[in-house]
């Protein structure tokens, strides 16, 4: 079966070029793939700070050069194209001498088929929202693809993709970094201070989000938020050149898409009423809402099944997810809120949060307006984890405050200290590298010690009512 017109153009790009794949996790694997798949024989170099040759793939590989260790970024510019992973972070390297040559599974997607492309990106809210837009797709039976940095690279579904296909992709910071080819619709969901760690700076950070509409032209869509003031400035100081749309789930602002008495308007067109049964909970999640059917109505989906769909949404895993609730206790999972903007989003959300479990990684991000909200706040217990948990414990109502080591002993506290008929909630502020891969496993953790209390629960109150009483053992005697 010959390549399809996308696969062929992207081919004509790669074929005969002096390749390297820079970075080999998930995308760079994706891509060593896909190459092998269409140029068998074509010699490629792949770098990666890890080891590569115990890899039994590779080994068999013929017309191909590896390179690890603690050099594996040295002559770049020796490539005349590279592959660049999103997890490679060129903060201290000077890239000037290459940085014409740097692509990627995105930029090159981009190149050849921007018109059908969906691009979602924020510091938070952008796999929620990419999810949600394709699920719109899906039920206004669209072809479509859900792909990206939510977990699926592109290459991995390319040979399935028609002209029609629309591609709904979840964009990160440093899939942005470098592109030079912006897709036909665009969202930015907000902007806060995150991954200092591979930017550099926030200036950094945000300049590369912003690349999601620096390189649209006039006849492209730029959705942004209006309510997020460091995205709104950003709006306001670049001159972007694409029809822009803002977005406002606060009624003091006026934007393309607002909302007014209840209901959110794009113009004069009503798009949604905010009093639907949903299962996506807070004012951030509405905003993620009204971006999702501002694309829908804009792509001139049915306006009542985009809708039905938006109802019918199950928050995803890791944010604001409900595990279980263990002796009149509820315990949510937001082990995705990094960022302390998101975890205030969560406990706003809520609404009944007695006892939060927060702390991970050390960014350096500034943590004083974080610490004035919890000080404000009704939470009667902060369980603190390392390490910023332990240095902003430190600065709360020491009253209130618990420190703990590891999340099992976290969670063993908020059984004993969080009232009855309230929330405990996990939601970190913090990156969970410290002793975690992800956030998905730490976020797993935690919900399998919430299942293991609701079995000793569930345990105890069977040997109870099963175990004679005294008046029982008298009667007998």
């Amino acid at each position: 079966m010959p390549a399809s017109p996308i696969v062929q153009q992207i081919i004509s790009k790669l074929e005969d070029k002096n390749l390297l794949i820079l970075g080999f996790g998930l995308e760079g694997l994706s891509t060593y793939r896909f190459i092998r798949r269409h140029l068998p024989n074509q010699h490629i170099t792949i770098a990666d700070q890890n080891e590569l040759k115990t890899s039994p793939l590779l080994q068999e590989d013929q017309n191909l050069t590896l390179i690890s260790g603690p050099n594996y970024l040295d002559r770049l510019e020796d490539y005349d194209l590279i592959l660049k992973s999103p997890g490679i972070s060129f903060k201290n390297i000077d890239y000037s001498n290459f940085q014409g040559k740097i692509t990627s599974e995105l930029e090159l997607i981009l190149e050849v088929n921007r018109e059908n492309i969906i691009g979602i990106t924020g510091t938070k809210g952008k796999s929620t929202t990419s999810s949600l837009v394709y699920a719109i797709l899906q039920a206004n039976h669209r072809d479509s693809r859900l792909l990206g940095n939510i977990g699926t690279p592109i290459f991995d579904e390319i040979e399935h993709i028609s002209p029609e296909t629309m591609l709904v992709l979840e964009m990160s910071s440093h899939q942005l970094e470098f592109i030079k080819t912006s897709p036909h619709i665009g969202a930015i969901l907000n902007l806060f201070e995150d991954h200092l760690d591979a930017a550099g700076s926030v200036k950094h950070y945000h300049w590369s989000k912003l690349n999601l509409f620096r390189h649209m032209t006039k006849n492209d869509l730029a959705i942004y938020c209006a309510d997020n003031p460091a995205l709104q400035q950003h709006i306001l100081n670049d001159n972007f050149r694409a029809q822009l749309i803002s977005i406002s789930a606060d009624p003091e602002i006026a934007a393309n898409v607002e909302l007014r008495n209840g209901q959110v308007y794009c113009h004069e067109t009503p798009l949604y009423d905010i009093a639907s049964d949903r299962h996506l909970l807070g004012q951030h999640n509405l905003e993620n809402i009204m971006v999702a059917l501002t694309i829908a109505h804009f792509l001139g989906l049915d306006s009542k099944i985009s809708q039905t769909a938006v109802n019918n949404f199950q928050p995803l895993e890791h944010r604001l997810e409900k595990v279980a609730t263990v002796d009149n206790i509820t315990y949510y999972n937001d082990v995705i809120a990094t960022i302390p903007a998101a975890t205030i989003n969560a406990i706003k959300s809520l609404g009944n949060v007695d006892a939060l479990i927060f702390g991970g990684l050390d960014r350096g991000i500034d943590y004083t307006d974080f610490i004035v909200f919890l000080e404000s706040s009704n939470i009667n217990h902060f369980i603190c984890m390392p390490s910023t948990g332990h240095s902003i414990g430190q600065q709360l109502d020491a009253q209130r405050t618990h420190f703990v080591n590891t999340l099992e002993e976290a969670v063993a506290l908020a059984a004993k200290v969080t009232a009855k008929n309230s929330v405990c909630l996990l939601s970190p502020a913090a990156a969970s590298y410290e002793f975690y891969k992800n956030f998905q496993e730490k976020g797993r953790a935690y919900k399998q010690l919430v299942h293991q209390l609701a079995s000793q629960k569930q345990l105890a109150d069977r040997t109870e009512n099963t175990a004679p009483n005294a008046t029982s053992k008298g009667q007998h005697a």
